[in-house]
């Protein structure tokens, strides 16, 4: 029998932060405009979505930080761990999932 989860839609901000870390180090609102730009501005997730998901993804070991100075502003860098990069593949393994059983859906035949 399948997992039931109603609160699938809970795993976005996680999974599309993990994805924006895969290629390169970001802080926090320069996450906040990849995610927008890369979505076609189709989603805004703000700083408070984003730094929550961020401290919980770095307690769990998917994520390590630093602090850098840019222009005399100190700001937090985030990157991808090992463990980070093997969470981003389970996740993005069960979205592709979720993802074409909702086209199934939409695509099915009409009910009478």
């Amino acid at each position: 029998m399948a997992e039931s989860n109603p609160h699938f839609m809970n795993g976005v901000p996680e999974l599309l932060i993990l994805q924006v870390l895969k290629d390169r180090e970001m802080y926090g609102y320069e996450l906040v405009e990849q995610i927008r730009q890369r979505s076609g501005e189709v989603i805004q997730v703000g700083e408070g979505v984003v730094y929550p998901v961020l401290h919980g993804l770095e307690r769990s070991g998917a994520l390590e930080s630093r602090r850098g100075k840019v222009n005399g502003r100190s700001r937090v860098y985030y990157q991808l761990t090992p463990q980070g990069a093997a969470r981003l593949a389970g996740l993005s393994d069960s979205w592709s999932r979720l993802t074409d059983a909702i086209r199934q859906v939409m695509g099915g035949p009409a009910h009478a």
